[in-house]
């Protein structure tokens, strides 16, 4: 299957504007059927280092995560792969300028003796 040379055409932006762009080709990797890529519930077999059991399920391996759903009653944290950037604290960390000014000048010191450089 040979590709043919790709097409460029003039758009208009509605602005008096007119900019020469590639015409995008439609994509037959994909299906002509409408259909919303699904992110199913199921998963391997995963053990549960809350309660020590083994879940198919995201939802009821999560709920073991929570304080009422295992039986030490604690509250746990799943980590690795967060998918939640957007619940990080920002701004949590403060930075002490008098330390930050030492670690420089400890830096250019040594940069001053010769040390780091290579042979």
């Amino acid at each position: 299957m040979q590709e043919s040379a790709p097409e460029y055409a003039w758009f208009d932006d509605g602005r008096g504007r007119k900019t020469f762009r590639r015409i995008h080709q439609p994509n037959t990797g994909r299906s002509d059927l409408p259909c919303p890529m699904l992110i199913t519930d199921t998963i391997d077999p995963v053990q549960s280092m809350a309660d020590g059991n083994f879940y198919t399920s995201k939802q009821a391996l999560r709920r073991t995560y929570c304080a009422d759903g295992n039986p030490q009653g604690k509250e746990f944290i799943e980590v690795g792969n967060d998918q939640r950037p957007h619940e990080q604290k920002r701004g949590a960390y403060v930075r002490d300028p008098q330390k930050s000014r030492d670690v420089i000048e400890k830096a250019m010191a040594a940069v001053d003796r010769g040390e780091g450089q290579q042979a």
